[in-house]
């Protein structure tokens, strides 16, 4: 199953998302799992952002080799399921072919009303990063356990 997370430059959400499902997949022996991530703004190439990087880094997980890609319908298509940070990006995926196969990543986690968008890092204090990595952790298990009752 190939599991694509989208935000916004690709650089601090959808990078620490990518990272930290890949991390519980091997963890929690899910094979056959292919998680990547891109942007809908993202400059081609971008390294993870100084926050992500500092924060993953303090949870055991290097995004030193990380590169951020720009979406495409390429991705979208083949792409089994697409989780999206905020519901902007939702509208912009299904546009370009998402359809049933995107959905918000915390509604997707069981999550709902404010509590369903992660909030956009980029720029904030590192303690802004520490949320937004402990937001996600808290939404990840339930995503792998989604996908594991899907394969």
């Amino acid at each position: 199953m190939k599991v694509l997370f989208i935000c916004t430059g690709n650089t601090c959400r959808s990078a620490m998302a990518e990272a930290m499902l890949r991390q519980a997949a091997e963890v929690g022996g899910v094979a056959n799992l292919e998680v990547s991530s891109a942007g809908i703004g993202a400059w081609e190439g971008a390294a993870a952002s100084e926050g992500a990087y500092l924060v993953l880094l303090e949870q055991g997980l290097d995004l030193s080799n990380h590169r951020a890609r720009l979406l495409t319908k390429e991705l979208v298509d083949e792409a089994d399921l697409i989780l999206t940070m905020a519901r902007s990006h939702l509208g912009r995926v299904r546009e370009m072919g998402g359809g049933a196969r995107a959905h918000l990543l915390g509604e997707y986690a069981g999550r709902s009303g404010e509590g369903s968008e992660v909030r956009d890092p980029y720029g904030a204090e590192l303690e802004q990063y520490r949320e937004t990595q402990r937001e996600l952790a808290d939404m990840i298990p339930a995503v792998l356990s989604r996908i594991a009752e899907r394969s």
